[in-house]
């Protein structure tokens, strides 16, 4: 059996230096999307988002270690895009107007075919909330910048700024949306030691 490692194929993507910010060319993805808006520590919709991806994305796993030409592989992290109306929204603790892309990217052999059949798997197992709202989509993100940041969630704003700012130096403009690589679960590491890769788009 065909085994990948995902996270080595695209080790610059996430596997960044901690604290470094480096400059990275990022190629056209294939992900499973849900969007959505509101608070991700509060809302439910986020919360029935992040269920259906998993349980699409190990569906498509094991479907395809079963399958005829059989490919073993790890289901990549959690990542998110986010952005918001009024940009001034992400400086204020209300978080009600953020708005949010939830996914996980999948390897590049994946089409429609298959999640097709893996939708209706997942539909016929256990019918997530979300799982209607879930599409395939390719992103193309292009030249950005990006950083492993260690800690909680709601100190990342000083990292952000640095990301910025070397942007900035750089003699570029943010473009894009904010996205994160989530590399740790939540539940299971204290805050302080949550990595997370921070990543903006630039041109």
């Amino acid at each position: 059996m065909e085994k990948l490692d995902l996270k080595k194929k695209w080790k610059h993507l996430y596997q960044p230096p901690a604290e470094e910010i480096t400059a990275v060319d990022v190629p056209a993805l294939t992900y499973l999307m849900v969007d959505g808006e509101g608070d991700p520590n509060t809302s439910p919709a986020f919360t029935h988002a992040v269920e259906a991806l998993y349980s699409l994305s190990y569906t498509l796993k094991f479907s395809l270690k079963k399958s005829p030409q059989p490919v073993d592989y790890g289901v990549m992290p959690l990542e998110g895009l986010w952005w918001a109306d009024d940009p001034g929204a992400f400086h204020r603790k209300d978080k009600s107007t953020w708005k949010w892309t939830a996914m996980i990217v999948q390897p590049d052999f994946i089409d429609s075919k298959e999640v097709d059949a893996a939708l209706h798997e997942v539909r016929r197992k256990k019918n997530p909330a979300a799982l209607e709202r879930v599409r395939l989509e390719t992103l193309t993100e292009g030249t950005a910048a990006q950083i492993l940041y260690v800690g909680p969630f709601a100190d990342e704003g000083p990292t952000i700024q640095r990301l910025h700012d070397f942007i900035h130096a750089a003699g570029k403009e943010l473009c894009g949306k904010h996205h994160e690589i989530y590399l740790s679960d939540p539940r299971r590491t204290a805050p302080e030691k949550l990595k997370t890769v921070i990543r903006q788009p630039m041109k």
